[in-house]
């Protein structure tokens, strides 16, 4: 016998997500997961520490080289990531 007050285990998540407004922080490590998905594995292979402060992306790169190519196109990337993660996650990124 089903009780007339039960709700789906999905719907009961997104409550809590919702009440406890974690849900910024949730696409906050999506985004820096899925670095690599954008990216590729070549540029994943240089990347040392990637994490989010105040909207900031801050993200350690080991070769110079790659470094500069991905401040040329850091717009761009912020852009993408914000696609991605379905609103404004990051407004700026610093590579270190």
């Amino acid at each position: 016998m089903r009780r007339s007050n039960t709700q789906s285990l999905s719907d009961v998540l997104k409550e809590y997500i919702e009440q406890n407004r974690i849900e910024s922080k949730l696409k906050e490590v999506d985004v820096v997961e899925g670095w690599e998905n954008l990216l590729g594995k070549t540029i994943a292979h240089y990347t040392r520490n990637i994490y989010i402060r105040n909207k900031i992306l801050y993200v350690e790169i080991s070769s110079a080289v790659v470094k500069n190519e991905l401040f040329l196109m850091r717009e761009e990337i912020c852009r993408r990531i914000n696609e991605n993660a379905g609103g404004e996650i990051i407004h700026r990124i610093v590579f270190k």
